[in-house]
């Protein structure tokens, strides 16, 4: 293996972009638009939908559209800031250039144990349902099967990666096309003997918003948790072929295509499903079964596991990068940085997967015990990522027009686009409080955010620290 660090005076500048991962940058932009969308698009649209709507009824739709405009808002500012500086570190890095390296520091860390808990309940997830209509194996084996794989499929090159999560994401993306086409015919009565719901469930019986404004809340962090991971377009464009141009053409793509993903499936669902249906457990299996179509639950079944797979495979990925960034800026352990003969970051992978094979086995010996706690606490933390990366975004902006910096993207409609996105995460955060049923998962994060923000600070403080002693020496 080989490493190339930072001087500590290079390490402890802050916001300095480290070195990639990849010693040539050797994925496509098409794979980047799939890797974005393999993300976003998992078990969050295949099965969260249904929580979605469980919790707010059929105003579920208006938390996605307060989310999706977040979402367009966000990505909109990474792209900005990702095409100007692309770096592994990603929002990270560009807290740290903003706000400082604690900063930087926290968000990096926050986001990295969001990605390591989701890629447990991913291998978890995708392996229980795998079991349900193929009990060949246990599923805590297939579980452990599918962390082995992933964590080699990770280790064997960028370029390797990217064209599987393409292919994967490929799959879910015309599962989800056919199934907005077979909701349509159902829904304009197109199907023979098959009547058309109409607009029955979405104002018919309880209403619009049954469970008011604390399920639109409740609905908006499902909504929310689920879109997260789309900002890891930021940073996997560091290893793309042209980084400013992959980044702008993956911003665009991506979140218009998540939107039509998103919301038109969740349309579907709310027009052909009642709210109160125990069948959304599984919501696109209830809309297929409905519209009588045969094999329906089995196919949807594994579909949502290849979109579970997908998912994690993408996380893995970015989780491993995002500590090698951090690692390069002397936030994490040395060892974290170094690289096989292919560039990859060996050790941040198997750090990145450490935690999902612990995570897992915990989960296999107390079912449904361990991982609901764990996604509890991280369930809100897209909320002070996107945060941070909007904060930062204004400020590294308003400092490139001042100093007349170019930048190869600009977002639109500065800086009342980038303050909206403020307001509409500090609207989200004031109802989530209000509401009984997510405060708790509010406070957990904040309280993970204090934990990881003071472990930073005490760390930053000691390497200072060392590095005036080392100075000082004769």
């Amino acid at each position: 293996m080989t490493n190339s660090p930072l001087t500590p005076a290079e390490a402890t500048e802050a916001g300095k972009a480290s070195p990639q991962p990849g010693s040539n940058n050797t994925m496509k932009s098409r794979q980047l638009i799939m890797m974005g969308l393999g993300s976003a698009i998992g078990a969050g649209l295949f099965l969260g939908a249904g929580v979605g709507v469980q919790a707010a009824g059929p105003a579920v739709l208006i938390s996605y559209l307060i989310a999706g405009t977040l979402i367009i808002i966000v990505m909109q500012a990474l792209g900005e800031m990702a095409a100007a500086n692309p770096n592994s570190g990603a929002f990270s890095v560009y807290c740290a250039k903003a706000m400082g390296t604690t900063a930087g520091a926290t968000v990096g860390w926050l986001w990295w144990v969001q990605l390591v808990i989701v890629i447990a309940a991913e291998a978890v997830g995708a392996a229980g349902l795998l079991a349900g209509i193929w009990p060949v194996l246990p599923a805590g084996v297939m579980a452990l099967i599918f962390m082995v794989l992933f964590t080699a499929v990770n280790l064997f090159g960028v370029k390797n990666f990217g064209e599987f999560e393409f292919w994967f994401a490929i799959l879910k993306v015309a599962a989800i096309v056919i199934f907005l086409g077979i909701g349509g015919a159902l829904i304009f009565g197109l199907l023979p003997e098959v009547p058309s719901p109409g607009f029955s469930n979405i104002f018919g019986g309880d209403g619009f918003a049954p469970a008011g404004l604390g399920g639109i809340a409740a609905g908006l962090l499902v909504v929310i948790f689920a879109f997260g991971g789309t900002e890891i377009v930021s940073v996997a464009a560091a290893e793309t072929e042209n980084p400013s141009r992959s980044v702008r053409s993956a911003i665009r793509t991506v979140v218009w295509r998540i939107l039509v993903f998103y919301i038109g499936s969740v349309l579907v669902i709310v027009m052909v499903v009642p709210w109160t249906s125990d069948a959304l457990s599984s919501p696109f299996a209830a809309v297929l079964s409905i519209a009588s179509i045969p094999g329906a639950d089995t196919a949807i079944t594994l579909v949502a596991v290849v979109a579970l797979l997908s998912a994690l495979n993408a996380n893995l990925y970015g989780a491993s990068r995002m500590i090698f960034s951090l690692s390069e800026r002397r936030e994490a352990p040395r060892f974290l940085s170094l690289r096989n003969r292919l560039a990859v970051p060996v050790s941040a992978v198997i750090a990145s997967v450490i935690f999902g094979f612990v995570a897992t086995g915990l989960e296999l010996l107390f079912p449904e015990k361990v991982l609901p706690v764990l996604l509890n606490i991280v369930g809100s933390t897209c909320l002070v990522v996107w945060g941070s990366a909007l904060i930062a975004q204004i400020i590294l902006r308003r400092r490139a027009d001042r100093d007349g910096t170019e930048l190869p993207m600009r977002m639109a409609a500065f800086p009342a686009l980038s303050y909206l996105g403020v307001a509409l995460l500090t609207g989200i955060l004031v109802i989530g409080f209000l509401a009984e049923t997510t405060r708790i998962q509010l406070l957990s994060t904040f309280a993970l955010v204090g934990v990881i923000a003071a472990l930073s600070w005490i760390g930053a403080r000691r390497r200072a620290s060392a590095d005036i002693s080392v100075d000082a020496r004769p």
